[in-house]
């Protein structure tokens, strides 16, 4: 996949400190767009920024402290960021949490949902006014086939009652979907030209898997290797949202093997649930009233 000079672009990508956060970056510098790096664990972002600039001498990169899980950490992270850059063309939702032991955010929201959907809520809402003035500018949000057993349980978004790691996974997947689509929707009825896509990587292998099942676990992905792929690979459909021209607005990309789990960068159908526009707008209610997070500078962009 060609990428085209990205100079004078700024991208930020949450969680770039490992797996295809890390790679987009890579590729992204290495292309000329000044790249910031939210990372919760700035240790490892030190590390991918000074093997960016190893590769890329000339390249502009920068890490932030970020921390999905708590809503505290996601406003400094956007303060800086406003503050250090007048404009964002990409802002990539890539961070997330996949099947852990039931634990919390620091907001007491349940990991999974609190960490993937409502972290990267409040994050581009916060984010948004350095976004609506560029022109073409791009939210992509990272999802997954996963997302097709979702259910969006808004009687127990938190797992309270029940909590099962996959079934929550997925709930955060679909949220992640009914997001984007409900974003782009608001964008075009504002009349922005700022645009909402998401993307996948498929099985990609990363340490996300770290809480799969002992013989799928580790990084050759153990007897899932065969329908997984590298890193590399797994990072062109985020990259192909974030920059291509071909990408569009409220579109979902990923892998065109089997399963969606490897393969070049293609549009996907996602499942017809994903596009129900009350529960897309419920979503975004209860989303706001749990982060506090009102999209002021949507409502002021009409």
């Amino acid at each position: 996949m060609a990428i085209a000079d990205q100079s004078g672009r700024t991208v930020f990508i949450t969680g770039a400190s490992a797996g295809v956060g890390r790679q987009t970056a890579i590729v992204l510098a290495a292309a000329g767009a000044t790249v910031v790096l939210g990372c919760r664990d700035l240790a490892k972002g030190a590390a991918v920024r000074d093997h960016i600039r190893a590769v890329t001498p000339a390249a502009r990169v920068s890490v932030v402290a970020l921390d999905l899980a708590s809503l505290e950490s996601i406003r400094e992270a956007a303060k800086q960021v406003c503050a250090e850059h007048d404009r964002i063309d990409v802002l990539i939702n890539n961070a997330g949490v996949m099947r852990p032991p039931r634990s919390t955010t620091a907001d007491g929201f349940e990991l999974q949902f609190g960490t993937n959907h409502l972290g990267h809520f409040a994050l581009t809402g916060l984010l948004l006014e350095r976004l609506l003035p560029v022109a073409g500018s791009r939210v992509v949000t990272v999802a997954s086939p996963a997302h097709r057993q979702g259910r969006i349980d808004f009687d127990d978004l938190q797992s309270e009652r029940r909590y099962r790691r996959s079934a929550a996974y997925a709930q955060s997947k679909l949220a992640n979907l009914l997001f984007t689509y409900e974003l782009q929707r608001r964008l075009a009825v504002g009349g922005a030209t700022t645009v909402a896509l998401a993307a996948h990587p498929g099985g990609a292998r990363t340490e996300l898997n770290r809480n799969l099942p002992f013989l799928f676990r580790g990084a050759s992905w153990g007897l899932a290797r065969p329908i997984t792929h590298p890193v590399e690979i797994g990072a062109l459909s985020i990259l192909y949202a974030a920059v291509d021209p071909g990408a569009l607005g409220g579109e979902y990309y990923g892998p065109d093997g089997l399963f969606e789990f490897k393969g070049q960068p293609t549009r996907l159908e996602s499942t017809p649930r994903s596009h129900d526009a009350a529960t897309q707008r419920r979503l975004w209610e209860v989303s706001q009233q749990l982060t506090d997070v009102r999209y002021d500078a949507l409502a002021k962009s009409r």
